[in-house]
């Protein structure tokens, strides 16, 4: 077979695919949509809204940009220069530390006791919750400073205990897995009824409920992030959703969903396709059309191919003709 190949001077059909289809890159589309209607078409024609790892990243983006082609006509100049990417604000995401689902029935851990008005994720950095002396609760920052209830559970037997020092909700956590159980679980209105006893007159403190803050729209867990200074800060509170600003290095600001914007898509490099033609010269009885001999010469020519820099991961196939063979006899071979 090696005397085979080693022969190829010149024609019958070699396809190479490229494996950069693997490859992500960014899309700019400067059609103006909220959003929703940027996610539908990111997903649709591409993956996704862009997601932004890092700075190499945020310079990639500064670079393609067009910012004359991102006015929304109708507004101030402050609001040009922006598209939408795949960073949002998870407001639906609450739930309890204590996460052990033999503890709650069907609905009870979906209880939800807020305050008129709450929460609203003042300044975007409410992410914890804190119940009042009036059994009512409201977000807060998770840095703030205050006491916390714990839930100590034994089997059926569930008791609450009021911390007597203040820490940040995160500190409040830790202690209370570690000298208890987790912190307070509020199942229904009794367990509700428990905890407010324990609130001092006038006071507050920390429950055990809170949410994730900012994710991307494509799943991912990047943690990388290029705020513009004040930002986030729900200015308007119901900004749950990221621009990047190419008026302000691509820095991001957080906006209302329902702003109408440019929008960044990612997705797959298009695979690029070469048809390479051979022409062998046979030297003994092998059938060339014989599906393993062509499989055999396959993997021959990516051996050599490789052995001279050619990409690990590019797909070589035979290109059939009309009539369903891939190798023919010149005209002047034939009998």
């Amino acid at each position: 077979m090696d005397k085979v190949l080693l022969l190829i001077v010149a024609a019958s059909g070699l396809s190479a695919v490229s494996s950069h289809a693997l490859v992500q890159e960014y899309h700019f589309v400067y059609e103006q949509k909220n959003m929703t209607e940027a996610k539908s078409y990111c997903r649709e024609k591409y993956t996704d809204l862009a997601t932004v790892d890092n700075m190499e990243d945020v310079k990639t983006l500064n670079n393609m940009a067009d910012s004359s082609k991102m006015v929304y006509p109708g507004y101030q100049t402050y609001y040009y220069y922006r598209a939408w990417i795949g960073l949002y604000d998870d407001v639906d995401s609450w739930r309890w530390s204590l996460t052990n689902t033999s503890f709650y029935k069907p609905g009870e851990a979906e209880l939800r006791r807020w305050r008129t008005g709450e929460p609203n994720n003042a300044f975007s950095k409410e992410y914890c919750t804190e119940m009042g002396d009036d059994g009512l609760w409201n977000d807060i920052s998770c840095e703030s400073s205050k006491k916390a209830v714990c839930i100590h559970v034994r089997e059926s037997d569930v008791t609450f205990i009021l911390t007597n020092i203040s820490m940040t909700w995160p500190a409040a956590q830790s202690y209370c897995r570690e000298q208890y159980t987790d912190l307070a679980s509020v199942r229904n209105s009794t367990e509700n009824q428990k905890v407010q006893e324990l609130i001092p007159t006038g006071g507050s403190v920390w429950i055990g409920l809170f949410r994730d803050s900012w994710k991307w729209s494509d799943g991912s867990t990047s943690s990388f992030r290029y705020w513009k200074t004040g930002e986030p800060n729900n200015n308007s509170r119901n900004e749950t959703c990221v621009v990047a600003a190419f008026g302000q290095s691509g820095k991001w600001e957080d906006w209302n969903c329902e702003i109408k914007r440019a929008f960044i898509c990612f997705g797959p490099v298009p695979a690029s396709k070469h048809v390479i033609r051979l022409r062998l010269e046979k030297k003994n009885s092998l059938d060339l059309n014989d599906p393993a001999v062509m499989e055999a010469m396959l993997k021959q020519l990516k051996q050599k191919l490789k052995a001279q820099g050619l990409d690990d991961n590019i797909k070589l196939s035979w290109r059939k003709q009309a009539d369903g063979k891939v190798f023919h006899k010149k005209k002047d071979e034939l009998e």
